[in-house]
């Protein structure tokens, strides 16, 4: 097959155009569900517990396919590939959308992450074969401002959808752009041949181990929290496989000769602090998606409109940061731009710690526009140093390693926020309550106003009393909570301290290519 970087500029541009739709997509659905969870659980009559697997669903079964991609697009090929997960993603977004209750929803989610996963490492990988040099940075950056895009602005869509219609057409939105990436995609993307005799030689031993090492690591992680960690026979038993399997998993994929990840590409420097950084870059992102969100629907009480419209500003900020991004990269080394960027990303979520029960999206607007303007800043750039380091002969194994560290840290990140979310609101509801005792005059004072007031209204005064009980339960449980989220966002911004040291021993990241035995 001719070198596809000789195609044409207008049909190379027109074939990545569409995978980045695909991609878009695939990328959008992990959080577009976020702001109408509660829509979604009252239509289905879902528990909380029950409503968090139909984001997780999603998430796990992205991270069991996104490695598995490099070797499935050299079997089938890219086209081939892209078109089947394309089909797929938009089969089974309607089957989403037609759920009849919560488990056939996880199911389908489960389908549709597994389904369309193909699509995000196959855009990384199809832009550094498609683009040369300098082009290589437009790509990457056009990438990297949808990888980070689409997760922040999924629940304003989602928002919006729910409240204009319904949450049903959070998922019938993929079909039209899915039809139109699964029919031009075999026309149009032409870079590779499939050879499907690999199909004899396979790596179906290190599939296994990678399926029950992350599947498992997952489950805990999300499981764990609800069911008392080690205090649970499923979480005990998931714990061991995962060790097990992690453990054989990495031994394999170091001493086979074609193992399903390609581990050997972390010797690489800046592969490997790439990875690293995707991973800290992919927790920030999810995690500040997930707890903003929550914080706006449980301690203001917001509909999923405005908790869209409160999170808008995010992408608002990265889509204005993208031309000066574009604009620097002609004159400042790319490792200086992804500083910056780790920089504002990490002050975003530290300028969230001084939160109240009373912010909103005016309170919101600063630390969400720096966290829009470094995730411009700070993705694109280690996309590029990442994938940039490495021959074309390793892009699609690596690519899957590097995308997979990113979702990751996502699905990571948000285990841990759900566990610092319970055990500090334990920690610090009991410290409040060692303050809020019978005789302080703060205390009776409120209990005083509280029974005046329902007193009044009810003309009751032992329900007027049960009452101010009540609210002063109520307002302790607010403020114990606006701590907690206080204390995930602090933790949050403590990792983008590691990314930035990490960063500093990155080597110059160039948009010329490694000679083919790189290593």
């Amino acid at each position: 097959m001719a070198n596809p970087a000789l195609l044409p500029t207008k049909q190379r541009v027109f074939a990545f155009a569409l995978m980045c739709l695909g991609f878009f997509m695939a990328t959008l659905d992990i959080q577009i569900v976020a702001s109408s969870l509660k829509d979604i659980g009252g239509g289905l009559s879902a528990s909380q517990d029950e409503l968090s697997w139909v984001q997780t669903s999603y998430l796990i079964a992205e991270i069991l396919v996104i490695p598995m991609s490099g070797w499935l697009s050299k079997v089938f090929s890219t086209r081939w590939l892209f078109t089947a997960s394309a089909v797929g993603f938009t089969i089974t977004s309607m089957m989403c959308g037609m759920a009849w209750n919560i488990n056939s929803m996880i199911l389908f989610r489960g389908l549709q992450g597994a389904l369309g996963a193909a699509m995000i490492p196959t855009v990384f990988t199809t832009a550094f074969v498609l683009f040369p040099g300098k082009q290589r940075v437009i790509a990457a950056t056009t990438i990297g401002a949808l990888a980070s895009l689409a997760p922040t602005v999924g629940p304003v869509i989602g928002g919006w959808i729910t409240d204009q219609w319904s949450w049903h057409w959070l998922f019938y939105l993929n079909v039209v752009p899915g039809l139109v990436v699964a029919i031009l995609v075999p026309k149009f993307v032409r870079i590779d041949e499939p050879d499907l005799s690999l199909l004899k030689k396979g790596d179906y031993l290190g599939i296994a181990l990678m399926s029950g090492f992350l599947g498992c690591l997952e489950y805990v992680l999300e499981e764990g929290p609800r069911k008392n960690w080690f205090g649970d026979d499923v979480i005990i038993t998931c714990t061991w496989i995962a060790a097990i399997c992690g453990f054989l998993f990495f031994v394999h994929a170091f001493t086979a000769k074609e193992s399903i990840v390609d581990l050997r590409a972390l010797a690489v420097r800046n592969f490997a602090i790439g990875c690293l950084l995707s991973f800290i870059t992919g927790t920030g992102i999810f995690v500040s998606v997930f707890l903003t969100p929550l914080f706006l629907s449980r301690v203001r009480d917001l509909d999923s409109l405005h908790i869209g419209i409160a999170l808008l500003s995010v992408g608002v900020f990265q889509l204005l940061a993208l031309s000066t991004y574009a604009f620097a990269t002609r004159f400042i080394d790319m490792r200086w731009l992804m500083l910056f960027g780790l920089i504002c990303f990490g002050a975003g979520c530290y300028f969230y710690v001084p939160l109240t029960n009373e912010w909103g999206w005016q309170q919101l607007l600063l630390p969400q526009a720096l966290r829009g303007i470094g995730q411009q800043f700070a993705v694109p750039p280690i996309v590029t140093m990442a994938l940039g380091s490495l021959p074309q002969s390793r892009l699609k194994s690596a690519s899957g390693l590097f995308n997979l560290m990113r979702n990751l840290g996502g699905a990571i990140g948000i285990a841990v926020s759900a566990t610092m979310l319970n055990d500090r609101l334990n920690f610090h509801y009991e410290r409040l309550n060692e303050s809020v005792v019978t005789g302080s005059p703060q205390t009776e004072a409120f209990l005083a106003r509280q029974v005046l007031h329902w007193g009044s209204v009810a003309g009751d005064a032992l329900n007027a009393s049960n009452a101010g009980l009540a609210n002063l339960h109520a307002m302790v449980y607010r403020e114990a909570l606006v701590m907690t989220f206080s204390d995930t966002f602090y933790v949050l911004a403590l990792c983008f301290v590691v990314a930035i040291l990490c960063a500093v021993f990155a080597r110059p990241i160039t948009s010329a290519p490694p000679s083919p035995d790189a290593h």
